[in-house]
């Protein structure tokens, strides 16, 4: 008995070595330290934000709570710790890059551009540059800048977009970058600015922070297709085809709509675009 048992240790041993040695990339670096990292956007809710209690939430954390579900089990563990890793506009995709986080979950647009420094997963939202201003003085449109200053975060693509917008319609506009979306909201707030552009999914939800529905207006125009995916290490297919298996699954299975209601159901249904979205990417097994 006690070699039956002592050949079965050894068989089990070899195994689990034997998947250790399959393990590439982030996985491996996963398996080896017992933690996974996510990297998040401290104040862009309702896609990733610290509430009021300090506690990291959001769509996009939501989405990436699934994820870290899959390579739990793709590595047959539970005992992984997560940890959450503030990045900024500027440092996101260089946190990437170096390690320092294993996915970016947040309000991230998929650019072949940026394909070049970071991999993406499948599409996990869709929205467009927007304006933001105060009610009584609406700004309608990019035209309604005209003669106006709108803030807009730096290092981003809605920058380069209100840019090309502005171009277009030949608009007198001012533009100043600043470091973040409470910077913008604030130089709005105080009139320094006559409007804020962001994804406009973002700027719903600096609304829903600011319990403030009354005291804003949102232009329903957009002036830039923003296609959000979970930004991982480039070249690490098996990584990513554990991210893509865990947001097919949550799209096949409709379990994507409950997240979807619970950070936007206030302002309707799921878009047409969104639910194309979903079901374009609900690739099966």
């Amino acid at each position: 008995m006690r070699i039956l048992l002592t050949g079965l240790v050894i068989a089990i041993l070899q195994m689990t070595t034997a998947s250790a040695a399959e393990l590439t990339g982030t996985l491996k670096r996963i398996a080896e330290t017992g933690q996974i990292n996510l990297g998040f956007r401290t104040a862009e809710p309702p896609m990733s934000f610290r509430d009021q209690d300090g506690t990291v939430a959001g769509y996009s954390i939501d989405i990436c709570g699934f994820v870290v579900a899959k390579v739990k089990q793709k590595l047959g563990r539970s005992d992984i710790k997560v940890n959450y890793v503030p990045v900024t506009a500027e440092t996101r995709f260089a946190a990437i890059e170096a390690h320092t986080i294993d996915i970016l979950c947040g309000a991230t647009t998929k650019t072949l551009s940026r394909a070049e420094r970071v991999g993406f997963t499948q599409l996990t939202f869709v929205t467009g540059g927007s304006l933001l201003s105060l009610n009584g003085t609406e700004i309608p449109n990019v035209m309604g800048l005209k003669g106006k200053r709108v803030a807009v975060v730096s290092n981003t693509t809605t920058i380069d977009a209100l840019k090309r917008a502005i171009e277009k319609t030949l608009t007198d506009a001012e533009i100043l970058p600043v470091e973040s979306a409470v910077e913008g909201m604030s130089m709005l707030d105080s009139g320094y600015v006559d409007a804020f552009a962001s994804d406009q999914v973002v700027l719903i939800g600096q609304i829903i922070a600011r319990k403030s529905d009354r005291k804003y207006f949102l232009s329903k125009e957009l002036f830039s297709f923003e296609p959000f995916a979970l930004a991982v290490a480039r070249g690490d297919p098996d990584f990513r085809l554990v991210a893509d298996r865990a947001l097919s699954q949550i799209y096949r299975t409709g379990q994507v709509a409950n997240i979807y209601s619970h950070w936007f159901g206030r302002f309707g249904e799921i878009t047409p675009a969104l639910k194309a979205l979903y079901r374009l990417n609900a690739t099966p097994e």
